[in-house]
Parts: C-alpha cells; sequence; structure tokens
C-alpha cells in the first residue's frame, strides 16, 4: 500500500472526528459516512443498496457544487466519494473537485486531494493535465510532506506526456537529504521506466548512485528498477553482480535494522528480489555464477525457519541455483529441499514443489523419477490446482515415448475442467503435444478431434489453421500424406453421419474445409454424398455466419459434375438474397463455378500440390480505376487512423490557447513543411498531442477496484491453510511407498504401472525430450523441413557441453551499456579500401598458394607469426580476409564473438547502402580439421538472411572461414541483440556447439531517406506513431544547423530543408522504416518531434539522438 494510503487510513479518526462548531453550517463526519456505512451494512438485498447509493450520491453532487462548501467539507465528502467509488459506483462529478482539493487544499485537505486522483484517474485521464502545474510547485516545495505527496501521485498517475516537465526536479530529489525523499524519487523514476524507458535512460550513473545508498529503503527501491532493466539485457549489468551479492551476504546475516525483518527473516522480499536478479546475471555465466556460490549455500541454511516466508526465499533459491552455471552440491540441497515441498501433505507447499519441480525439469529430468509415485498421487488430488499443476508437469517431461499417456490424462483433466483460462491453455498444450510427437497418422486425428471437441470457440484460433497448414503442407513422403488426409476425411465423414449439433464452430470449419479439400482422395465417395452432408451444417440453427461461408466454399470446391447440381441450386437460391455480402457473394461464386466448367477450371486447378502464389499487395490493378474516379473529382483515400483523428478534432476540446486568424486558418493536422505545429501555438517547447475527446466528460479514468455486487464477504481461512505449515518429518520414498503398498497392493500396482507408462524414457539423460529440447532420434516430425534446426533445438539438445567463452562480444560495436556516458553514435568504422593492397586478394583473403576458395567461402591458413600465439590469430589478418565486395565500405573492428580450444569465432559489420553485412570469421585452432561447421542465429528483432550459397562443410586445419549474413531489422529497438551458435564436428566425430551473442546499435541500420520537402509533407500526414522531446542545443553562430550537421554525421540522416528555426530531417531503417523529424528552436533547446509508422521507431531514434547530441 502506498505512503499516502498507509498515512490517511492512519489519519482517519481525526479526520473523521470534526468538532461541531456553534453556528455553523458544518456537516457531521462522524454521523454522516458512519450512518452511510452502517446503512449498507444493515441492508438485506442489493436493490436496497443500489437506491441508498444512488441517493448518497445526489447528496454529495449538489453538496460538492455548492460554492458555500469549504475546503475541510470538501475533504469529508471526498472520503465519502472513495468509499462509493470503492463499491462499484460511478461518481465522476467529484473529479475535477479532487484536483481542486489537491491544488487548494493545504496538510490532510491536499492529501485527500492526492489520494482521491490516485485512485479515482488513470495515465490517460485527461483530467491529470490539470494536475501537472500543482505536482511541479508542490516538487519545489520546502515542505517535506507537499514533496512526499507529489512524488507518491507521480510514482502512480502521470500522463506520460508530461515526463519532460517534472524529470529534472525529480532527478534533484535523489540527492535530497532525507531518505523518504530519496526513496520516493526512486520509485517515480521507476514509473518513467516503466512508461518511456528512452527518457531516462542518461541517468542511470544515479540509479547506481541509489543503489549504493545508505538507507536499506532507497537501496531497495532502486532494485525495482535494476530487476527491470537486467531482465531486458543481463549483459549489460554484468559487472554489478559483485555488488548484488555483497547486498545480499548483508541482508542474509542480518545487518540491517531491524525493522526489515519480517517474522525474524531478515528482510524476505528484498532477499527475494536480489535472487532474481542473481538468477539473470548467472545464467550461462561460470566466472559470474562462481561469485554466488557461497551466498546462495548461506540463503539455503538459514532459510530453515517454518513459515510462508521462508518457503518463498526457499523457492527462488532453488530457481537461482537451477538458472545459474551447476553446482553439484547445491544442487543436491536444491533437490532435497524441493522434496520437502512436494511430499508435504500441506496443499500449499505441495504446489509450491510441484512448480519448482516443473521449473527445474527441463535442467534435470532424473529428480521427477525420484517423486514419480508422489506425482501419480497428485493426478487424482482433489485439489484442481494441485491437479493443474501436475499436468502441466507432465507436459514438460514429454517425449515420444510417453506422449500417449500424458495426453491422455491432459484430456482428462480437460474434461473436467470448468475454467475457461485452464481450457484454453491445455487445449493449446495437448495440440503442440500431437503435432511434434504423434505417434501414428489415426492416433493424431483421433487427438485433434477431441481438442476441437472439448476446446470450442475458446481456443486459440492458431490451433486450427496450424492443423489446417499441416494438413495442406503434409510430410516429406507423400504416400503418408494421402493416408494423413484419408484418415481425417472417414473421420470427418462418420462424425457428420452421427449427431454433430454439439460440434463448436471452429470444428465444423476445419471439417468443411478438409473435406471440400481431400474428399475426393477417398474411393467411393461421390461429390454428391459429401454436399448433402455439407448441406446439413447449412440447416443447423446455431451456425454462425462464419461457418456457413466456410461450407459454402469447400461447396465450391465439390461442384464438379452434374450429381449435386440440384442441390447446390437450392443453396443458390437460399442464400443469393441472403443479408450477409459475405454469403451472398460465395453463393453467387458457387452458382457460376457449377455451371461454368472452363471457368472453375481455371480459377480451381485441383491438384493437390502447393504452390507458391504471387500476390499483388499494393493492388495495383485497380490504378486504373482509382485515377479515374479521382479525376472525376473523388476524394484520396485517407487510412482509418486519419481519419478517425479527424473526425475526434472536429468535435474535440480545444486544449490550445488562442492564436491569430492567420493561424486558425490552417489545419490542424499540417505538415510541419508548410506551418510549424507548435509556433505560436505554446510557450511549451514540447506541444501536446492534439487526441480527439469527446464534448462530454470522460469516465475511462474510473478505477473499477470493486463490482456491483458490493464488497464481498471473505471466507474464514480454513484451518489448514490458517495454520503455520510445517513439513512434517519425511521418509525416504521407497519406504512410503513400501508401507502404502502393504494396505492396497492392486491400487499401488496400478500406480506402479501408470508410473511406468509416464516417466518412460526419462532414465537417460539423452534419450529424453523435453518441451522446448528437441531429440532428433526419436521425434517425429510433423511438417516438411524447410530449414536447418533452429537455434534453440540445437542450443537444448547440446546443452551441457562445452559453455561460452566468459569473454564478452557486447563490445562487437563499440557500445557498453556499462559504462556512464553511453556512447549512442556509430561505432568506429575503418574503411577497407585504406588496407594495404598487399594485404588483400580479389575474394578478401590473404593471397597464399594455399587458398581453397569454395563458393562464397575462404580458407586461408592462417600461419601464426613467430611471435605470435598459435591459437589467437590477430585482428589485422583477419581484416586482411574480408571478402573483396566489402572493400571500400565502412567497417567495424573485428571483434572475438566466442571461443574454446578448439574454435574461436569473430565479427565484423560493414555498412553498405541498402544493406548491413555482418560478416563472421570462422577460425580452427586445432591441428586436425574440423567437420561440418554450422552457424545459426536467433535474433528475434532482426532478420538474418546468409549470403553464401554453400554450407562450411570442413575448415582446415589454422585456416579461416569466412561467411556473409545480410541483416535487417523487424521490429526497433535501442539496441538489437544478435544471438545463435556454431555447432561442429571434432575430429574423433564428437559434435560440440558454442553460444555466442552481440548487441547492434539501431543507429548501425540507418539510413538517409532522399525526400523533396512536398514527399516529407504526404508521409509526415500519414504516419500515426510519434513522440517528443527537448534536446540540447550545439553551441554555435548557427545552433539549429550544427545541431542537425551533429545528428546528420553520427545518424546518417538526412536534411530536407531549413527554415529559419525549423528544419526537417527524414531517415529509413533498414529495411523500408522511415522515420521523420521535425526540429525546432524554442528556449535555448531543440525541440523534436519524431513521427513513424512503425510503433517503436520514434522512442529508439530519440535515444540515440539524446546520446549524439549529449556527446557533442
Amino acid at each position: 500500500m502506498s505512503d499516502v494510503v498507509e498515512r490517511t487510513l492512519t489519519a482517519l479518526p481525526s479526520l473523521l472526528s470534526l468538532d461541531s462548531q456553534t453556528g455553523s453550517a458544518k456537516l457531521s463526519s462522524t454521523s454522516k459516512l458512519g450512518s452511510l456505512i452502517r446503512g449498507i451494512t444493515e441492508l438485506t438485498s442489493k436493490h436496497e443498496e443500489e437506491k441508498l447509493i444512488q441517493q448518497e450520491l445526489l447528496s454529495l453532487k449538489d453538496q460538492v457544487s455548492s460554492p458555500y462548501t469549504s475546503m475541510r467539507q470538501m475533504k469529508e465528502l471526498m472520503v465519502r466519494a472513495i468509499y462509493c467509488e470503492m463499491l462499484g459506483y460511478e461518481a465522476s462529478f467529484c473529479y475535477i473537485h479532487a484536483i481542486k482539493l489537491a491544488q487548494q487544499g493545504t496538510g490532510l485537505e491536499k492529501r485527500v486531494g492526492y489520494l482521491c486522483v490516485s485512485l479515482f484517474l488513470n495515465e490517460s485521464h485527461e483530467l491529470l493535465l490539470l494536475l501537472v502545474n500543482t505536482v511541479l510547485k508542490d516538487l519545489q516545495s520546502t515542505n517535506l510532506l507537499e514533496v512526499c505527496m507529489a512524488l507518491t501521485v507521480v510514482s502512480q498517475v502521470f500522463p506520460k506526456d508530461m515526463i519532460p516537465a517534472i524529470l529534472p526536479l525529480v532527478e534533484e530529489k535523489l540527492t535530497h537529504p532525507k531518505e523518504i525523499i530519496r526513496r520516493k524519487a526512486v520509485l517515480a523514476l521507476y514509473k518513467f521506466y516503466l512508461m518511456a524507458p528512452n527518457q531516462v535512460q542518461h541517468i542511470h550513473n544515479k540509479f547506481r548512485k541509489a543503489l549504493c545508498d545508505k538507507d536499506p529503503g532507497v537501496m531497495t527501491a532502486s532494485l525495482h528498477i535494476y530487476l527491470q532493466m537486467i531482465t531486458e539485457n543481463p549483459e549489460g549489468y554484468k559487472d554489478l553482480a559483485a555488488s548484488f551479492v555483497t547486498i545480499l551476504k548483508q541482508v542474509v546475516a542480518g545487518k540491517l535494522p531491524m525493522d526489515y525483518n519480517y517474522h525474524s527473516v531478515p528482510a524476505p522480499w528484498l532477499q527475494i528480489q536480489l535472487l532474481r536478479i542473481l538468477s539473470l546475471l548467472g545464467k550461462h555465466d561460470q566466472g559470474t555464477s562462481e561469485m554466488m556460490y557461497d551466498v546462495l549455500d548461506e540463503s539455503l541454511r538459514r532459510a530453515e525457519l517454518n513459515h510462508n516466508i521462508t518457503y518463498a526465499i526457499l523457492y527462488e533459491c532453488v530457481k537461482c541455483i537451477y538458472t545459474i552455471h551447476p553446482k553439484s552440491e547445491l544442487l543436491e540441497k536444491a533437490a532435497k529441499c524441493i522434496g520437502n515441498f512436494v511430499l508435504s501433505p500441506k496443499i500449499n507447499l505441495k504446489y509450491l514443489g510441484l512448480r519448482a519441480l516443473t521449473y527445474v525439469v527441463q535442467q534435470d529430468p532424473k529428480l521427477a523419477l525420484q517423486h514419480q509415485m508422489t506425482i501419480i498421487e497428485c493426478l487424482d488430488h482433489s485439489d484442481l490446482i494441485i491437479k493443474r499443476e501436475t499436468v502441466e508437469l507432465l507436459f514438460r517431461i514429454t517425449n515420444s515415448q510417453n506422449v500417449t499417456v500424458i495426453v491422455e490424462k491432459m484430456l482428462e483433466f480437460l474434461r473436467i475442467s470448468e475454467d475457461n483460462y485452464t481450457t484454453t491453455n491445455l487445449v493449446g498444450k495437448v495440440a503442440e503435444l500431437a503435432e511434434k510427437y504423434a505417434p501414428n497418422n489415426k492416433w493424431f486425428i483421433d487427438t485433434m478431434n477431441t481438442v476441437f471437441s472439448l476446446g470450442g470457440d475458446t481456443m486459440q484460433p492458431d490451433i486450427p489453421n496450424s492443423f489446417l497448414k499441416l494438413m495442406s503442407e503434409g510430410f516429406d513422403n507423400e504416400e503418408e500424406n494421402r493416408e494423413l488426409r484419408e484418415f481425417a476425411v472417414d473421420s470427418y465423414i462418420n462424425l457428420l453421419q452421427s449427431d454433430f449439433s454439439k460440434l463448436p464452430q471452429r470444428f465444423l470449419q476445419v471439417i468443411s474445409w478438409v473435406l471440400g479439400e481431400y474428399s475426393h482422395l477417398k474411393d467411393g465417395l461421390d461429390s454428391a454424398t459429401v454436399i448433402s452432408l455439407l448441406a446439413q451444417l447449412l440447416d443447423m440453427k446455431h451456425s454462425s455466419s462464419e461457418t456457413k461461408s466456410w461450407v459454402l466454399m469447400s461447396m465450391v470446391k465439390l461442384c464438379e459434375g452434374s450429381e449435386g447440381v440440384p442441390l447446390l441450386q437450392g443453396v443458390f437460391e437460399t442464400y443469393c438474397s441472403s443479408m450477409d455480402t459475405v454469403l451472398r457473394q460465395r453463393a453467387e461464386e458457387l452458382q457460376h463455378l457449377s455451371l461454368d466448367t472452363e471457368l472453375r477450371a481455371q480459377v480451381l486447378t485441383g491438384d493437390d500440390g502447393m504452390h507458391s502464389l504471387e500476390v499483388d499487395s499494393s493492388l495495383s490493378f485497380l490504378d486504373g480505376f482509382v485515377s479515374e474516379a479521382l479525376a472525376a473529382g473523388a476524394a484520396p483515400y485517407k487510412p482509418p487512423h486519419q481519419r478517425q483523428e479527424e473526425l475526434e478534432q472536429d468535435r474535440a476540446l480545444s486544449l490550445q490557447p488562442y492564436i491569430s486568424v492567420s493561424a486558425c486558418a490552417t489545419a490542424d493536422r499540417q505538415s510541419p513543411t508548410l506551418l510549424s505545429l507548435s509556433s505560436g501555438l505554446s510557450g511549451d517547447s514540447i506541444d501536446p498531442s492534439h487526441k480527439g475527446s469527446s464534448t462530454t466528460l470522460k469516465l475511462d479514468g474510473v478505477k473499477r477496484l470493486w463490482g456491483r455486487e458490493g464488497y464481498l464477504i471473505h471466507k474464514e481461512p480454513s484451518e489448514e491453510t490458517a495454520q503455520v505449515e510445517v513439513p512434517s518429518p519425511v521418509r525416504p520414498p521407497s519406504q512410503q511407498v513400501e508401507a502404502e503398498a502393504s494396505s492396497h497392493p492392486s491400487l499401488e500396482q496400478d500406480k506402479q504401472q501408470l508410473a511406468s507408462s509416464l516417466f518412460q524414457g526419462l532414465g537417460s539423460q539423452s534419450s529424453v525430450c523435453l518441451m522446448d529440447k528437441s531429440d532428433t532420434a526419436v521425434q517425429r516430425s510433423r511438417r516438411k523441413n524447410k530449414s536447418h534446426t533452429s537455434v534453440s533445438e540445437v542450443k537444448e539438445t547440446m546443452s551441457n557441453t562445452i559453455l561460452p567463452a566468459s569473454g564478452s562480444a557486447d563490445n562487437l560495436l563499440s557500445h557498453d551499456l556499462l559504462n556512464s556516458n553511453h556512447d549512442s553514435g556509430s561505432p568506429a568504422l575503418v574503411p577497407t579500401s585504406e588496407l594495404p593492397q598487399e594485404s588483400r586478394a580479389s575474394n578478401g583473403t590473404a593471397s597464399t598458394d594455399d587458398a581453397d576458395i569454395t563458393g562464397d567461402s575462404v580458407t586461408v591458413a592462417a600461419d601464426p607469426a613467430p611471435n605470435e600465439e598459435p591459437n589467437s590469430p590477430e585482428g589485422l589478418s583477419l581484416v586482411c580476409r574480408l571478402p573483396s565486395d566489402c572493400t571500400g565500405d565502412p567497417c567495424s573492428d573485428i571483434t572475438p564473438l566466442c571461443s574454446n580450444q578448439s574454435l574461436e569465432l569473430s565479427a565484423c559489420h560493414v555498412l553498405k547502402e541498402d544493406s548491413l553485412v555482418f560478416v563472421v570469421f570462422v577460425t580452427n585452432l586445432l591441428d586436425s580439421n574440423v567437420q561440418h561447421v554450422q552457424l545459426q542465429f536467433d535474433a528475434d528483432d532482426l532478420e538474418v538472411t546468409c549470403l553464401s550459397e554453400n554450407p562450411i562443410m570442413e575448415v582446415r586445419s589454422r585456416s579461416v572461414e569466412v561467411r556473409q549474413y545480410s541483416l535487417a531489422v523487424t521490429r526497433p529497438s535501442v539496441h538489437l541483440p544478435v544471438v545463435g551458435l556454431v555447432s561442429f564436428q571434432m575430429p574423433d566425430g564428437v559434435l560440440q556447439t558454442i553460444n555466442f551473442s552481440c548487441q547492434l546499435p539501431l543507429t548501425c541500420f540507418i539510413r538517409p531517406l532522399m525526400v523533396s520537402t512536398e514527399e516529407y509533407g504526404q508521409m509526415w500526414l500519414d504516419f500515426s506513431n510519434d513522440t517528443k522531446q527537448n534536446l540540447n542545443l550545439v553551441s554555435d553562430q548557427e545552433p539549429l544547423r550544427a545541431t542537425l550537421d551533429v545528428l546528420k554525421e553520427k545518424l546518417h540522416l538526412h536534411v530536407v530543408e531549413i527554415i529559419g528555426m525549423e528544419g526537417i530531417v527524414a531517415c529509413r531503417v533498414l529495411k523500408d522504416k522511415p522515420c521523420l523529424l521535425h526540429c525546432r528552436v524554442h528556449a535555448g533547446s531543440l525541440a523534436v518531434w519524431l513521427r513513424s509508422p512503425v510503433s517503436d521507431l520514434p522512442d529508439c531514434l530519440l535515444y540515440h539522438c539524446q546520446g549524439a547530441v549529449q556527446e557533442q
């Protein structure tokens, strides 16, 4: 609970005990609010409560509107309004009065006003704009209580567009002498980071100071920010691992004040935060993990008190131990802790144990074998939550040997589940297992039929879509394709011949599509029979329009010959006059194609193969029609967002000051090339966004804390959950099984048989195939192989093999996020044309007789110099091996990515006009050849295309292979991670893998966008995603031109035009992601407005603009 709420509730007695004064018109707060609460609790029906609350709201509305109501009375009225809102009744008329109370009140009045604002409104509510000046004034106040209240409301509700206005004041509070002010300032900055990360990137050094603050509260508050940042970029904060370990040691040792203890446990929530941070930093990093072993051991040893909060700490310790680089002693202790949880008779502890087991079974599948009988018992547990978590655990240990038994158990749970979320989640998992591990086609079709039947219309649409895609693409074996489709046709024909009235709509759509595509494969099944069965679906009362459309499309595919023409004619007559335009169109298509055989042969090829279709996404075939319509005076097309904005602007409240008549004559959404949107409109350097709003008061900021059912009566906690859960002494699993087996021999025999089926394949790690892992030896490949094995599959298959080198490759582009001064500009680039001519060969390699050129792969003997280490080639020698097509283009330094004793990977990037080429150098450090070298990338935000045609079949001893990859941005980010692995076969036949990762700044992908002023203006109107920020100007006689020149040089932007104190700039991000900048000098700073069709691009580009200007 926030500090304001705590203090307000503490002050309620004094707030409600207002002394009545003789002759005054003051209300009695105690009687009014007290009688309201008593009256509601005495009511017997919901109708009576609504009637009473409506009377109270009418009374409140009259009193808050009265000019004679004092601030003290207004405070009491706001408290009553809070109570009505808590019950779920709307009191929107109080919102503006709550803001006035925060503005004009003093002491408790201001406090209650801020409390009402934080409870009534959200960040997007338009009334919050009225509170900005009040917050600014209170942040500059000398009254500590006012500063605290302002920081609290800022950290809860504050508009994103107004963050730049108060950010400097909040930064100043980080150095305030009072620790409560510093703590609240850190929490406010954490809120800003969640809302607009790019606006607080420049104060990361101050976050480090907060982490080292002498007050534990400030340090604890800073962990929220670091947990968020480390989750997004763990590699950027490795240097802080030692600091976090030191803090955790001090906390575990009890060196914090006693105020931070909870049930004799020192700062438990602080321990949980630190454990989560350490698990992120130690993942795949042996050096960092070794620093954590001692403190994790101490945490496990000290967390032995039998209390729920210690169980939470133990759970986080277990997750951390299984996430970081493993240590055998810690793994044994963590496994023992999980066993105590799983075998506990308490439901909460058993659930915690199953959660932990589900998490760690991916790293240690044998751990599930130790508790297999307990897991079997949990499948029949009376608590549905325990059952659901057990099913999740079984999902994680599924492989090709136990898939049938586990799917059967999952379907059993699905049949008794009544929760829509559980059903949707479980249906997707069953479908995934069926597609991945199906033993045969018949089992696959039967399982998917059950999934469609039980999932209903609540399942995700990608499940039937994936199934239909599998049916159409098929396998590599044509005979297997035909067998699968025949099984599906047989199954669906039998379903339609029985009672199908209760089948879900999506299942009916799947049936229609499959019968329309593949019913001709079934011998002895004529199209007239299938059409008659499909016609029954059209006659069903509950068939949706979408289902009928699918059925009609299937009939179109089956209308061959004259057998079903009478039935098709009847269908046409029924739907040719339908009110649904889609059904009417399908009926017309059915009519024409059934009668015109030649047209049908052209439209429907009738073959089973999937051919690539060329889709004209620009609809260029309509250009003639559009030209004629425009010539005839038709209005040009406007995107939906632009039409909506113009519609809202016509009826929106104007938030701008009055301007001159000449400025008013210009449209609000004018291009900045024709008129500056901000010059003359507002004194603020950052203009608010002109977004539409209704002329009536908007109520979308109301927080619906409770429903209209009122305050639900809380059930008394059960005796089991109320008591402190102490794990009972645990006997070894073998003794417990023997004791139970003596009393129930037959039941125990069934459980043993079920356990042997469920846990089949987990005996040896080589045969296990966990979810998110790939067992290439036993997994059934459902789809055609269209590409190489994914990086994630190879990673998991080759787990526990060679670890990546401890050295990080994140400085590949000379960008280190740990540095206090961020380098947002382009990296140091070296044109390859400046290399000595004698050092380059025609293909970018040293001209030696030993060179073996195969396609784009270049193999060069890497003979070390006399003073060189044989296994560490110098960067200059790799530069000499750059391909010839990269000569003359700017190139970054070659930096090692990863290495082990056998192989080393280095890389650089080359900036070309229309692409970014990522050049990888594979160096063999052995005296013998390595075979089958494969490079695989897993970049979510990048599109990686290999420019080399031939794979690397062999890297000769002491030689280098070069590979080129073209990178393009799919989702913009400030820094784009490139993650992947290299797998290769050693001379002795052992397969090894090395993981690598690096980061590319967005600036590497930015290119100038050459447009004219008129084209810029048209594009500005079409783009909808924008952001605004003030930047520092470069000191010069012409600061605008100098600043734009800096941005042009460092970020590769194109300055379109500079007019007076304004400039327009354009750029694009590879490939084809434009972004426009409108810059204006105002009040000694540069007001920048960025706009792009890509949502994340303006914020990312703004971050690099800030860095480029700050460097200058």
